[in-house]
């Protein structure tokens, strides 16, 4: 009997948001909006979005003996997150810094602080959550030694779901232990094409030539126009949840924490997509990214 359903590995973060009419180019300098400070991270953002859903959810992570520490633990504990695996102290807690234009679009600088000192020590010394948890999910905010130090700790039976942002090579003892692999557009050109991204094909094409790489399965994430699910199988279209966007801060964290939930408990891969891609909508109606996710019952409402 598993106590958690998803263990979060990853990274947390002070999310610093500014809206802006269009985002800057190159050496130029616009005006925006008020600063708004949201609890965030791809880490903390699963962790909060898959308690919303009602799962038994516990994070491993590192925060900052700071304010923003502070924030980020408050936020995990009064979504119904065990922040038991939080560590504090070692450097400043992680700040993202976000631009949002008026189509809910965004641009996100991130500095790592505390994320960066998450290490594989600390993950050997929590194989107690790693062993409680039916599903462990991971992204690369974090340092990479760091997950793969939590692929070699896995329990038999557990599911690894690895989201790479951002993208960077993966060693094959990780993309053999993805079920799935979880992609946006971006992530699988820059994994299959190095930093440039120059891919030729469609996005089925690249799910295949993902899978073709080692993971268990695949999930080509699409925005408006969906996902694509790969496995043995074969490759599957999951159709888009047709919303107004407002902000689509931390929407891909929803869809993963949500995808993982559902395959935890059972569900077909395209399954949990669908039901995922309805999560990531509802997100997306919201401005923030953690105060944007939806409980079950707003998913079912949808």
């Amino acid at each position: 009997m598993y106590a958690y359903d998803l263990l979060v590995v990853g990274s947390a973060n002070a999310d610093l948001v500014v809206e802006v009419e269009r985002r800057p180019a190159a050496g130029e300098t616009v005006l925006g909006g008020d600063l708004a400070t949201h609890p965030g991270g791809k880490g903390a953002n699963q962790a909060v979005a898959a308690a919303r859903l009602g799962a038994r959810t516990a994070l491993l992570a590192r925060v900052g003996d700071d304010a923003h520490g502070g924030l980020l633990l408050d936020s995990q504990r009064s979504a119904g997150v065990d922040t038991a695996g939080v560590l504090v102290g070692g450097a400043p807690t992680g700040v993202a810094l976000i631009t949002v234009d008026p189509s809910g679009d965004n641009s996100i600088v991130v500095s790592p602080g505390a994320n960066g000192r998450l290490t594989p020590a600390d993950v050997r010394a929590a194989t107690g959550l790693l062993g409680a948890s039916r599903v462990v999910s991971a992204q690369l905010e974090i340092p990479l030694e760091t997950v793969v130090e939590v692929v070699r700790n896995l329990t038999p039976g557990s599911r690894f779901v690895l989201n790479p942002s951002p993208p960077a090579p993966l060693p094959p003892e990780v993309l053999a232990a993805c079920d799935p692999l979880i992609v946006n557009e971006h992530e699988a050109k820059v994994i299959l094409g190095g930093a440039d991204g120059d891919v030729s094909g469609e996005p089925a094409d690249w799910a295949r030539l993902l899978l073709a790489k080692g993971p268990r399965s695949v999930v080509v994430t699409l925005g408006a126009d969906g996902a694509l699910v790969a496995d043995g199988r074969g490759v599957t279209a999951v159709p888009s949840v047709r919303v107004a966007a407002v902000d689509t801060t931390g929407a891909g964290d929803a869809f993963t924490a949500a995808l993982a939930v559902r395959l935890g408990a059972g569900a077909s891969l395209p399954e949990a997509a669908a039901y995922a891609a309805r999560v990531g909508a509802a997100a997306v109606t919201r401005r923030g990214a953690q105060d944007s996710y939806p409980t079950a019952e707003e998913v079912e409402a949808l």
